[in-house]
């Protein structure tokens, strides 16, 4: 895991990780509804990012959130619960595969909504994704010993991009 502040040019490397990373919980979860959404900066072409993937498994319920906690315990994730975000359950990943976040949570859950609007808005303007990854790196420079601080500071602007984006 990485404890530092790290935020680095896009890397497009992290789009084939996102894909290695469905293939190796895909199977696992394959009888339930579900899909896989990769999130965060590294989803987003061009952005810069700190290089850590983040995932949403998105299923129909919260009988398929318990199930879903189940069989990816059998692949080696630990549950770590919702980390403060009611409805979206986290996970270490195992040993053996790149440090990513992996999160599971039914489509109503409002931080999966969030994280979509998100992403799909800076993927579709990049000037504001340009502003949002030179930020991130100013941020990391000032605080690169301080997640609190360095995730405070974005938040003005992801207030704005969500609003912008509907975010109600």
């Amino acid at each position: 895991m990485i404890s530092s502040v790290i935020v680095v040019d896009y890397n497009p490397e992290w789009a084939r990780l996102y894909e290695k990373i469905c293939d190796f919980i895909a199977p696992v979860l394959s009888d339930l509804t579900y899909k896989i959404e990769h999130v965060g900066s590294t989803s987003v072409s061009g952005l810069a990012a700190k290089p850590i993937v983040d995932l949403d498994v998105v299923v129909s319920s919260q009988a398929d959130v318990h199930t879903a906690i189940q069989r990816l315990s059998t692949l080696g994730y630990v549950h770590e619960g919702d980390l403060g975000a009611t409805g979206r359950e986290a996970f270490i990943p195992p040993g053996g595969i790149p440090w990513h976040h992996l999160y599971v949570c039914t489509v109503e859950n409002e931080e999966y909504k969030r994280h979509i609007l998100f992403r799909d808005y800076l993927r579709n303007h990049p000037e504001d994704a340009k502003v949002y990854g030179d930020l991130k790196i100013e941020l990391a420079k000032r605080f690169s010993n301080n997640r609190a601080a360095y995730a405070a500071g974005k938040t003005e602007f992801v207030n704005k991009i969500l609003n912008r984006a509907g975010f109600k």
